[in-house]
């Protein structure tokens, strides 16, 4: 009787150290990850509240405003249906223009501007992030059934 309780509790410790750590890696998982959101998307209520996430589309033309600072810009991204200020703290990426795609991360003011973290520009001349070519492509969609 004495070895089968001794199996039972290693048993039983095993799993509960499995347990522990599919829970820490879960946990991780989840406060790393971050989701994709459109501008569309953002004034629809869709993205988290208090939470990092990316939002992205193209930089509009005549919206970066540089700070006297030198390290603070603001600009809009569009996704050609609805716009999203944002406003960014530190050195922007050498191939953000006017005009190009854009993937920024940070979260969402109560304000309604968009507070980066960090700013992504396209690297080549016919890349866009697949996420923001599918928000670009929908809102064109949404924009042609609107205004035929």
């Amino acid at each position: 009787m004495k070895n089968r309780h001794k199996r039972a509790a290693i048993i039983v410790g095993g799993l509960v150290s499995l347990a522990v750590a599919a829970a820490l890696v879960l946990n991780a998982f989840q406060s790393n990850l971050v989701f994709f959101y459109t501008p569309t998307q953002v004034s629809a209520g869709e993205a988290p509240q208090q939470r990092t996430f990316r939002i992205g589309g193209m930089v509009r033309p005549g919206s970066v405003q540089r700070q006297a600072d030198g390290l603070s810009v603001q600009f809009i991204v569009t996704d050609t249906a609805k716009d999203m200020p944002v406003i960014y703290t530190g050195i922007l990426p050498d191939l953000f223009r006017e005009g190009k795609g854009v993937v920024a991360q940070g979260m969402l003011e109560a304000s309604g501007v968009f507070r980066a973290k960090e700013v992504l520009a396209k690297h080549d001349e016919n890349y866009m992030p697949p996420e923001a070519q599918h928000a670009l492509d929908q809102a064109n969609k949404a924009s042609t059934i609107v205004n035929p």
